[in-house]
């Protein structure tokens, strides 16, 4: 996904990098802005493929950000606000967002509004979730959230299914383990936390239990796990 080109409009410093971090290591490409005038001129004048705006912003709000900004392009915009009320995210969407997420969201919510909008807008460059993965007679459906091994049925946990599901849909690629815990355990990474070790061992396990090879979830040590 490294054609998708992102606008972040947040004035927040530490946010702002924050965002741009989670958004690079999902192979966006992102442009970082912190006020709505220099926001405004950017997206006027560069083409992205979706605006991330904050709505409280200094010099120009997202709201008249984003009535100046439809006046000429309808490119996607996920609006971002510390407020939650619904009167706000009717406001964002009545003025020309296409969705709206309140602070403090979920990372991997956000992570999964950017797709869904790029998938509408974009979808001969980002593609439908599978409806499973199969990789040398593993197969793994996230519908009914099953895992089979040559065609015998594996009892599983739900978060045993997604930490899986993480793994082996990004195989050979290293997933830090604080990216896990937020996708597969929706809490932060705690420095004695070690719950989520456990869950692999328990999923090597069972592979290993099922005559497949449960070593292929690697652990990298440093950088986090990898599905070989």
């Amino acid at each position: 996904m490294s054609r998708i080109r992102i606008l972040l409009i947040e004035d927040d410093n530490t946010l702002n990098n924050y965002l741009a971090d989670l958004l690079i290591k999902s192979d966006y490409h992102v442009e970082q802005c912190f006020d709505g005038i220099t926001g405004l001129t950017i997206a006027k004048s560069t083409p992205f493929h979706l605006i991330l705006l904050d709505k409280m912003l200094p010099k120009l709000d997202g709201v008249s950000l984003l009535k100046s900004l439809r006046e000429t392009s309808q490119q996607p915009v996920i609006m971002i606000s510390a407020k939650g009320a619904e009167e706000e995210r009717i406001l964002g969407l009545q003025h020309g967002a296409d969705d709206y997420i309140a602070k403090p969201f979920n990372t991997q919510e956000l992570l999964l509004r950017i797709e869904n909008i790029l998938r509408r807008s974009l979808p001969s460059i980002i593609p439908n979730n599978p409806s499973e993965l199969a990789v040398d007679g593993l197969i793994l459906n996230p519908k009914k959230q099953t895992i089979h091994v040559n065609d015998q049925h594996l009892e599983c946990t739900t978060i045993q299914f997604k930490l899986l599901w993480e793994l082996v849909s990004k195989q050979d690629q290293i997933v830090t383990k604080a990216d896990l815990y937020e996708a597969v355990l929706n809490k932060k990474l705690g420095a004695y936390d070690r719950s989520l070790d456990m869950h692999l061992s328990r999923v090597r396990r069972k592979l290993n239990e099922a005559n497949w090879l449960g070593e292929r979830l690697q652990t990298v040590h440093g950088k986090g796990y990898c599905f070989k």
